[in-house]
Parts: structure tokens; C-alpha cells; sequence
């Protein structure tokens, strides 16, 4: 037994922890409508009308007086003789004035066709891009796979879910606070709790009834986009210290079809204090609200020396504490976990232990109860 599974075992008798805990053995890793404009010249000064057709507003005919008998064609025009015979006037018949009107704007319509009104393309916003992760690439980095082979990284990863799934949504739920958010953090930096982050995610996005969230809330030293390969151009930072910015426009799907992806986002003066703000106590009301089925995994930064980890883990329901053998120190766990609050389900993953089988050394894991 390893010098961390025996102070666990003290630490654990001195003080009982709310949930199991598991170890692991993984590596770290968006009209102009056009009005046709008939230009009527019936007077001596130009004036122009906009005229409808015919069939649709007769009351937009013009009146005789619109239209003098110069201008009408002579075909057409009815004249009689006055007693003077060096005048003639043209006298219009009241009815053969309206079938010449009539002709003259169709005419003017022909030459003139009235344009339909053109729509202008609404615009939307341009739909985000899916992430794609590299499965292959994470294979070969000893993540879990998502292929139907048995590996023991999956197998481990199995057994350290399915508590916290148990947690999240059996009997203990109704004790606990948030049960599906879960907070993954360390002591300190570089132990392992990014590598736990995205497998546990990898592993529940598998589950056929579950769908999963990974949050890199890591906002000084984000390191889930790097470790997937991907990249988010908005993320949490953007979302808490922008009005403009929803939650729609930092949550990104990804080809895993119940997993998606909230990167850290731009780097910010006040990182650290944005995680502590009430904008993010919303919106963790609301992760744990808003989908029942989904469990939503924050890749906090370390425990130690970043106050507004605390401060997150009281929005959080559980809590994996990641250990590296033979590294981490016992007192800094026992101030670690001294932060967390008392009702929270903790748990512990110790990362890189190896231990002995018949057949030479592999990777391995074991749970601790109370």
C-alpha cells in the first residue's frame, strides 16, 4: 500500500467522506420593393404620378382634363366641327375618353412593366461549428476510446463514472445540492485533473440514457481545448463579462453526439473573480436545471492558491479531488480539502499509480468507502 492510500485511510477515519472515491492510473494528459412610377405628361409642366394598374384602382384613372387632345393619337380621337371653320376643337365622347385613356397607360405599361416587389434575404446568423475531436490522436494518448475494444483506461473510467452517475441521479441526489455538477480540481497544478476532466466526459458521453457538459472553468490556465485539439472562439470568460455574449454562443457541439464542449474563452484582467460572480452562480443554477439527463463536469483550477475555486465548488454537488502518487503532499490535501464545503460529496482520483500483476506491472485502480 502506497504512502497516499495510507494517509487516505487515515484521513478517511478521522473523518468519514459523503461519497466513494475512486483512483485511476491514466496519464496526464451566423425590399426594396420597387414602385413603378407611370409618368404622365397631361400638363404643359412636367408632373409625374405614381399610377396603379388599372384592374387593381380604376380611381387612379386621370381625368379628360389630364390628357389634352395634342397628345391624344388622331385615330382615336372623335372630332366635330364648330360654326367657325378656321376652329376646330377636339371634343372627346365621355366614354371613348375612358378607352383612351386606358390604352394610353397600358401602353405606357407595356413599355414600362411594373416590377414585382423583390424580398430581401433575412440574415441569420451563421450556425457554429461542430468541434471535431480526434479519437484516434487520444488513443494513442491513452484516453478514453470510444471504439468497441476493451482498454483498461476505459474499464477504469467505468468504475469511477458510475459513482458519480449513482450520486447525481440515485438516493444520495436528494441530499445534495447540484448532484450533476461535479467539480474535478487538485492541490495543486499539473496532477492530473484536466486528463480526469475530458475522460470522465468521454466516458459518461457513452452512456446511452446520459449526456454530458465539460466546462474548462480553469480560466488562468485553461487546458481542455489544447488537450482535445480544438478550438472555441468564445468561451465562459466572454459569456461572464459580456452582456452580448449568450449561453447559445459559447456552447459548442462536437461529433460525439452527447457531449459538448464550453471552452475558458479570452483571457481577462479578472478571471478568477468572474468564476465568483453572481452572472456564474446563474449559470450553474441553470446547467443543473435545465436538462435533467445531463451531468455537467467543471475542470476547476487548483484548490490551492486560487480562492474562487472554493466559491465554485459551493454551486457543485460533488467534487473529484485528483492526486498524483507519490507526489501529492498529505498536509496540502488536508488544507485542500479543508476549502471544500462540508456538504459536498468528495471523492479522490489518484492519477499515475502503478501497480504489480503476475504478468509484469500495468496500470490499475481501487476505491476507497466509509
Amino acid at each position: 500500500m502506497s504512502t497516499i492510500e495510507k494517509a487516505l485511510d487515515k484521513l478517511l477515519a478521522q473523518e468519514p467522506a459523503p461519497s466513494v472515491t475512486a483512483t485511476s492510473s491514466a496519464t496526464a494528459a451566423i425590399n426594396d420593393q420597387a414602385d413603378v412610377a407611370l409618368q404622365q405628361s397631361a400638363s404643359p409642366a412636367p408632373h409625374e404620378q405614381v399610377a396603379k394598374p388599372i384592374a387593381t384602382d380604376p380611381s387612379n384613372i386621370l381625368p379628360s382634363s389630364a390628357l389634352p387632345a395634342s397628345e391624344l393619337p388622331a385615330s382615336d380621337l372623335p372630332i366635330t366641327a364648330t360654326s367657325t371653320a378656321e376652329e376646330t376643337t377636339a371634343k372627346i365622347d365621355s366614354d371613348s375618353q375612358h378607352a383612351t385613356e386606358s390604352s394610353a397607360l397600358t401602353s405606357s405599361a407595356s413599355a414600362a412593366p411594373l416590377v414585382d416587389a423583390q424580398e430581401v434575404p433575412v440574415k441569420t446568423a451563421a450556425p457554429r461549428p461542430e468541434l471535431f475531436i480526434d479519437f484516434s490522436r487520444l488513443s494513442e494518448l491513452n484516453f478514453v476510446s470510444l471504439a468497441t475494444e476493451r482498454r483498461l483506461i476505459s474499464e477504469e473510467y467505468r468504475v469511477i463514472k458510475r459513482k458519480l452517475i449513482n450520486n447525481a441521479f440515485g438516493p444520495l441526489s436528494a441530499t445534495l445540492n447540484h448532484p450533476n455538477l461535479i467539480l474535478v480540481s487538485s492541490t495543486r497544478p499539473g496532477e492530473g485533473k484536466t486528463f480526469t476532466s475530458v475522460n470522465l466526459a468521454l466516458s459518461i458521453a457513452l452512456e446511452q440514457d446520459k449526456t454530458v457538459l465539460l466546462v474548462d472553468t480553469d480560466v488562468l490556465r485553461p487546458n481542455v481545448a489544447r488537450t482535445l485539439d480544438i478550438h472555441a472562439p468564445l468561451g465562459l470568460t466572454d459569456y461572464l463579462s459580456s452582456d452580448d455574449v449568450k449561453v447559445n454562443d459559447i456552447l459548442y457541439s462536437t461529433n460525439v453526439e452527447r457531449l459538448k464542449i464550453i471552452a475558458a474563452g479570452r483571457p481577462h484582467h479578472l478571471s478568477t473573480e468572474l468564476l465568483a460572480s453572481d452572472k456564474m452562480v446563474a449559470l450553474a443554477n441553470e446547467f443543473a436545471s435545465r436538462y435533467p439527463d445531463r451531468i455537467v463536469i467543471f475542470d476547476a483550477p487548483p484548490l490551492l492558491g486560487i480562492t474562487e475555486t472554493a466559491v465554485l465548488a459551493s454551486m457543485c454537488g460533488q467534487a473529484v479531488v485528483v492526486l498524483e502518487e507519490n507526489k501529492t503532499k498529505l498536509n496540502e490535501l488536508e488544507k485542500a480539502l479543508s476549502l471544500l464545503p462540508k456538504e459536498l460529496a468528495v471523492g479522490f482520483v489518484i492519477n499515475k499509480a502503478y501497480y504489480s500483476r503476475d504478468k509484469g506491472y500495468g496500470y490499475g485502480y481501487g476505491y476507497y468507502a466509509q
